[in-house]
C-alpha cells in the first residue's frame, strides 16, 4: 500500500486490528490466511508468477560457474573462517541497527526476513561469538544468494536476487585504531588477492583503483590505510551515513570503457550497538560475485 492508502477507513481499521493483536496472534492470523490463499490458488497462477516475477527467476549465471567463482574467492580469504548462513534472518536484521528501510527487505512470517545483505547477519554472528570469547577477534567469510525488494538498476547483471561474497571482522578496538586499521587492510588485501587469483582462471578485471573515503574525524586513519597499502589510491570525503564507523573503501575495476565498483567495504558501529559496548569494532566488505562471470569473464 502507498502512504495515501493508509488514510482510507478500511486501512485504518486493519492498522488498529494489527495493533491490538500480540505478535503470536498476528502471526497465527497471517499463517492461516496465507494457507487459505495458497490452497485456493490455481496452478496456472503459480506458473504465471514463476514466469513473470523477478523474485522467482533462476540466476543468470550457470551454477558450476558460480561454484567455481566462490571457491576462488574463499581460497583467497584464507585468513577468514568460512560460514554457510541460513537463508533467513531475524526480522529487523537490516533495519534495526543499520540505515536500511524494511521495505527494501523481503519480510517473512515467524518473525524472520529473507537475507538481503550477509554483512548484517555476520554482524549478529560476530556479536554472538564475542559474547562468549570477548578477547578473541572474529574473522568470517561467506558467499550467499540474497533477495532485495527495492527496484534494481537497469544494468547488465543486476537482478532482484544476487550472489554476494562477504567478509566480516569484529573485535575490541586497540590503541590508536590499530585493530580497525589491521582489519581494513586485511579485507582490502584479501579482496585484491581474490582478483589476482581469478585473473589466473579466465577473468580480466582491467585497471584497478582503490578509493578510501572518510569523515573528517577519520581522515588520518584513512591516510594510514593508503600508506600501508602502498598502492595508488584516492582519498575522498565520506558523506554516506550507512558507513557509521566513518571509513569506507571501494575497489573500482575498468576492463573496458566503463568503470565498475565491484568491491565495497567499511567500518560500522553495528557491533557496538548489538553488544552495547563502544569498544567493539565491526569491519565488513562485499563483492558482487554474480557480476564477476557476467562482466569480467575473458572471452576467447
Amino acid at each position: 500500500m502507498s502512504d495515501g492508502d493508509w488514510l482510507k477507513p478500511e486501512a485504518l481499521e486493519i492498522e488498529r486490528l494489527a495493533a491490538m493483536l500480540s505478535g503470536s496472534e498476528l502471526q497465527s492470523l497471517l499463517l492461516r490466511e496465507l494457507r487459505r490463499r495458497a490452497s485456493a490458488r490455481a496452478v496456472a497462477e503459480v506458473v504465471a508468477q514463476y514466469r513473470n516475477s523477478p523474485f522467482c527467476q533462476p540466476a543468470l549465471v550457470d551454477q558450476r560457474t558460480s561454484t567455481e567463482v566462490d571457491a576462488h574467492l574463499l581460497a583467497a580469504a584464507d585468513a577468514f573462517e568460512a560460514v554457510e548462513l541460513a537463508p533467513v534472518a531475524p526480522l529487523g536484521t537490516c533495519s534495526s541497527f543499520a540505515v536500511t528501510d524494511q521495505n527494501r527487505v523481503l519480510s517473512a512470517l515467524r518473525q524472520t526476513e529473507v537475507v538481503a545483505d550477509p554483512t548484517n547477519v555476520l554482524a549478529l554472528e560476530c556479536a554472538s561469538r564475542l559474547r562468549v570469547r570477548p578477547d578473541v577477534p572474529v574473522h568470517l567469510a561467506t558467499s550467499q544468494r540474497v533477495v532485495r525488494a527495492q527496484p534494481v538498476p537497469k544494468l547488465p547483471g543486476f537482478t532482484q536476487h544476487l550472489r554476494i561474497f562477504a567478509l566480516a571482522s569484529g573485535g575490541r578496538e586497540s590503541q590508536d585504531h590499530a585493530f580497525t586499521l589491521e582489519c581494513v587492510l586485511l579485507h582490502i588485501r584479501s579482496m585484491l588477492r581474490a582478483l589476482d587469483r581469478l585473473e589466473q582462471y579466465g577473468y580480466d578485471f582491467g585497471a584497478r583503483r582503490v578509493v578510501v573515503l572518510t569523515t573528517q574525524q577519520k581522515q588520518r586513519l584513512g591516510q594510514r590505510v593508503i600508506e600501508a597499502l602502498n598502492l595508488e589510491c584516492a582519498h575522498q570525503p565520506l558523506e554516506h551515513a550507512y558507513y557509521s564507523g566513518g571509513l569506507r573503501y571501494q575497489v573500482w575495476l575498468q576492463p573496458g570503457d566503463e568503470a565498475i565498483p565491484l568491491i565495497d567495504g567499511g567500518v560500522f558501529d553495528w557491533l557496538a550497538t548489538l553488544a552495547q559496548n563502544r569498544r567493539l569494532v565491526y569491519v565488513a566488505s562485499g563483492a558482487g560475485a554474480q557480476l564477476i562471470p557476467l562482466r569480467f569473464r575473458r572471452t576467447a
